[in-house]
């Protein structure tokens, strides 16, 4: 399975993936959403900031997910994880706070990540604001 996750430009975390200090890409929701339950070992995740093409491709190593958070276990995560999803843990206590209502987090680990020709794709049918899409193979969206 293909997957795009869709950046927030200013965390400036696609070059962090490319040169290797992000080796972990961290989705938090309240619910369970994609890429909860959709991303296995071996998927290819395609990276691109919001408003942008996509620009990077990393294949996923490995997978853990955790449910039933609360600030002690979003504390907990953060700790033994953090750093490697290339997001600073230097204020804790702010990112406890920020993650305080979700429940549910996914950590997908990244290997070979490299750079490619920037393609568009087109998100019909995933919602205008959806920050992940699964399919099964890229083509089926790339323009």
């Amino acid at each position: 399975m293909d997957h795009v996750a869709i950046m927030k430009k200013s965390w400036k975390l696609i070059p962090k993936i490319l040169n290797g200090r992000k080796k972990i890409e961290s989705r938090w929701g309240i619910n369970r959403c994609a890429p909860w339950g959709k991303v296995k070992a071996g998927d290819k995740i395609y990276f691109k900031n919001s408003g942008e093409p996509v620009t990077t491709v990393a294949v996923v190593s490995k997978i853990k997910e955790f449910e039933n958070l609360n600030p002690k276990k979003v504390k907990e995560i953060f700790e033994k994880y953090g750093g490697n999803d290339g997001i600073s843990i230097n204020n804790l206590k702010s990112i406890v706070k920020w993650a305080k209502k979700k429940r549910y987090c996914t950590l997908i680990y990244l290997k070979n990540p490299k750079e490619i020709k920037p393609f568009n794709i087109n998100k019909e049918g995933f919602g205008g604001s959806c920050a992940w899409i699964s399919v099964l193979d890229i083509k089926a969206i790339k323009l």
